[in-house]
This record gives structure tokens, sequence and C-alpha cells, in this order.
């Protein structure tokens, strides 16, 4: 004989059924002990929460409940009110159990043709209008942000066409001599850099394809470029290694920068390493595109960076590329943004052993006590204060 499952009236097919009945009957017998179905205000909050779907019905039970605190409203809001001797229409006093707001809340009545009140009409009223404020400051917020994005992306837009302009006047202004357009490697040849003892004061001459530059900016120190890229900028170098990271080579507030050297390089020693920065910029400006040579592949076909001081012509050919970051004065790591200077084969080896262990690919490439490096640093955001960096060892003038 088939199991009767009956609740409240209502027979269910399944176990299952049965106990999500059992269970709505729960939530129903607690609703009933929380709330009055004769009292106003209470039938008022316990219609909204079931409107708001604050509680869950599995059966049947739930929409019968629902259609019973409906009708119990639609009652309770025509019995609630009577006639003063006037024929206005007040409303009953409300359960001592109400608040305040709530007690005014019913008493607020819009009074119609017939003399009647619709304290639920008033109710349904101001939440419209409640609504309405909401989605007025919503559309108002939107289009605050919308123009400030599109005023964000046409200041952005102008300082990257600026920048561009910037770099093909500056770039027009150098005379194109003394780079062939493609690198033979068969006719590099090593060439002994510049070498100052402490006692000459001479300064070198300017190189003819640099000195109009150098007239426009005194800070001015050189000029990097990688074949078949956008990485084809002067090279700044200043007291500090904050001014360029938001000004251009005509001293005016950028947002991409400035591609510069640090401050503690000297081109005239020279130093060991000359490191260069630059921003990681969307647009691919600056050193937005350096990261590409995280592929083996991008270095096999971009081995050569070209960097020239304005003092003499340099080629280097990459060596190590890693990935690091800027780490606190008390932390003992390597910092590959303080090797600036070896003073001694063994440290120098020591440097070269740390970049190598964090080269990401074996290039073939190394460097012995004596040679010069180039070292092209921009910001990577895979980790916190992250930097990606290329070091390259000059082969040639």
């Amino acid at each position: 004989m088939q199991k009767s499952y009956i609740v409240e009236g209502r027979q269910f097919r399944t176990q299952t059924d049965y106990n999500l009945a059992l269970k709505d009957k729960q939530t129903i017998d607690a609703l009933r002990k929380k709330y009055s179905l004769q009292n106003p205000v209470q039938l008022q909050q316990l219609n909204k929460k079931i409107q708001n779907r604050d509680f869950h019905f599995y059966t049947l039970l739930g929409t019968d409940f629902k259609e019973e605190v409906e009708e119990a409203l639609k009652k309770t809001s025509g019995n609630n009110r009577v006639k003063d001797k006037q024929g206005n229409v007040k409303v009953k006093s409300v359960r001592n159990g109400a608040s305040k707001k709530q007690k005014e809340k019913i008493a607020a009545t819009v009074k119609t043709e017939d003399g009647s009140q619709k304290e639920i009409d008033t109710y349904v009223q101001a939440e419209l209008k409640k609504q309405e404020r909401r989605r007025r400051i919503i559309v108002t917020v939107c289009s605050l942000l919308a123009v400030c994005s599109l005023g964000y992306f046409s200041v952005y837009s102008y300082y990257d066409y600026r920048t561009q302009k910037n770099i093909e006047a500056q770039n027009a202004l150098r005379v194109q001599s003394g780079w062939e357009q493609s690198v033979d490697v068969q006719q590099i040849t090593n060439s002994s850099a510049i070498n100052y003892t402490d006692a000459e004061k001479e300064v070198p001459e300017v190189l003819e394809e640099y000195k109009n530059l150098l007239n426009k900016n005194k800070k001015l120190i050189g000029w990097v470029e990688i074949d078949d890229t956008n990485i084809n900028y002067p090279v700044m170098q200043t007291v500090n290694n904050e001014y360029y990271l938001d000004h251009n080579q005509n001293q005016e507030y950028d947002k991409n920068g400035s591609i510069f050297m640090d401050k503690d390089c000297d081109v005239l020693k020279p130093s060991t390493n000359f490191i260069l920065y630059g921003h990681n910029m969307k647009s691919g400006k600056m050193f937005g595109n350096l990261d590409l040579y995280a592929s083996e592949k991008y270095f096999d076909e971009h081995r050569y960076i070209r960097f020239d001081t304005i003092y003499e012509k340099g080629l280097y050919e990459v060596m190590y590329v890693f990935r690091s970051q800027v780490y606190s004065e008390e932390e003992i790591v390597f910092k590959y943004y303080q090797f600036i200077d070896a003073l001694s084969e063994l440290e120098f080896n020591s440097y070269m052993e740390d970049m190598a262990e964090l080269s990401l690919y074996d290039t073939g490439v190394t460097a012995r006590y004596g040679d010069k490096l180039l070292t092209l640093s921009t910001c990577d955001y895979i980790t916190k204060d992250g930097r990606f960096v290329v070091v390259a060892r000059k082969i040639a003038e």
C-alpha cells in the first residue's frame, strides 16, 4: 500500500517532497508566531519580506501562505480605518508593539475624492520615489565616472601624442651618421672605450649628431635604440632618479616620463654598467615592450642594442634577461640596480653569477672583467615592486 504524504491538507507524491513540505510548514509556523496577521504593521512587514524573498519556500505550502498574507492585508487595509464626525478617514491606533516610525507610516494618508484613505498606496508611492531618487543618483554617478574616464583618456592620449611628436622632432635633429640600418655580426670588432684618469680634465668632443639636441637640453646623455621596435629614444640624466619619471625632454610634465640613466653612472669614467630606466607604458611607449624579451625567440630576433653616449657610440649584445624587484635596504639579496662599478674581478664575477642564475634562459653570451655593460630596467607587474631587466655586453663602437 502506497504511503500517504499529507501536510496541511495537501498531498505530496514522494518522501523528498514531503520533507520539503515539512520544512515549509516549520518556516510558516515560525512566521505566524513572529508576525500577527491581524496587526496591520506586522502584516505589512511580513508581506514586504515575502515580496523581497527573504524567506524561501519549496512547495505549494509557501504559495498558500503568501496568498493568505495578501488576503489578510486587503482586509486590514479596509477595516483598519474609521471616519470621524466630519467624515474624514482616520487610522485606528496600532498595537503597543509597533514603533513610533511604524505608527507614523500607518498615519500617513492621502485623501481621495470619495473620502477614503489609502495608506498602502502612500507607502508604495514613497517607495517608488525612493527608487527614483536612487536611480537618479546612480545615473549621475555613472555619468560623472564616464566624464572622468573620457577626460583621463583624452589627457593620456594628449601626452602620448605629444611624447611621440617630441621624439620625432628630436630624432630629426640627429645627424644620421655612423650607424647602419642592420647589424652585420661579421663586421663587429671590439673597440676600446674612452678612459680618463683623475688628472685628465679634458672632456671629449660631443658627437656631431647630438650637438643640436644637447643645445636644447643639457641633461641629454645619450640615445638608445633597438631595431624593429619602438625603443628609439634620447636618454637623460640628472642629479636624482625621480625627475624624469614624469617629465619629458622639454622639461614638461608628462606621464610617459623619459628614458634616463641612473644618477650614479658616469659616461666619462666610464662606469662598468650603464643602467637605463623607463616606464612600462601600456601603449608600448618608453620601455613598454621591453618585457617581450621574456621570449627567447624574441631575443634571437633582437640580440643587439645600440646605445650612444653623447661622446661615443656603442653596440651591445643581450646577455641576461630576468625578473627582479626593488628590495628594502635591510634585505641582503642581489640588487641589480646597485651594480654600477665593479671594484675587482671577484666582485664582477659575483655579479655575473647572480644575473646568470636569475636569467630566464641561456643566451650563450658571457662577459669578462673589464667589459662594459648596459642594463635596461622597467616595471614588472607580476610581483609587488617588480622589475623586468635586460643586461647586455658592449661588443663594438
